[in-house]
């Protein structure tokens, strides 16, 4: 089974989500695919495959996130968020589209571990259900969860326009 083809863009969103330099998105990444390759013979096919995966990712993240805080903390930010435009494209939007997915991602390091990972699984286009049952909550808490993140997230994203 090739688990980074079928699942490396999700690995990648939390991996970045939970990180703040390359270096360590990079680290996440495999220690994910790592736990997940270590967890696959507890899989009792209960939820996809997809569920399932995503469950390890987002536990193998906060629990990464939580053991390596202390040496985060004296680390920059992630400046590079996406590949360096390709020759040709148009640089100003590509640059402002850029600055936007860097402060979306500030702003979701700033809210609680369960609002991020909830909203990771959003920007993933995953159903209600689907959110649902990785994170173990109802459909409707999944609602109710999402429209109090989209709003602090909201507010966060307005601070920092407010604040450049």
């Amino acid at each position: 089974m090739n688990w980074f083809g079928e699942h490396g863009s999700s690995v990648m969103k939390v991996a970045r989500a939970y990180t703040r330099t390359s270096e360590d998105t990079q680290d996440l990444a495999q220690e994910i695919l790592l736990q997940a390759w270590q967890s696959l013979p507890n899989f009792e096919q209960k939820s996809s495959v997809a569920t399932w995966f995503y469950r390890v990712a987002l536990q193998t993240a906060m629990n990464w996130q939580r053991k390596d805080k202390p040496r985060r903390a004296s680390q920059k930010p992630l400046l590079e968020v996406q590949a360096v435009a390709t020759e040709g494209g148009d640089g100003a939007a590509q640059i402002q589209q850029r600055d936007t997915v860097e402060q979306l991602y500030r702003a979701i390091h700033q809210l609680p571990k369960a609002d991020a990972a909830l909203v990771l699984l959003y920007l993933d286009e995953l159903s209600y259900r689907e959110m649902a049952d990785v994170l173990g909550i109802s459909e409707n808490n999944v609602g109710v969860k999402l429209n109090r993140a989209k709003k602090a997230l909201n507010e966060l994203m307005k601070g920092e326009t407010d604040g450049s």
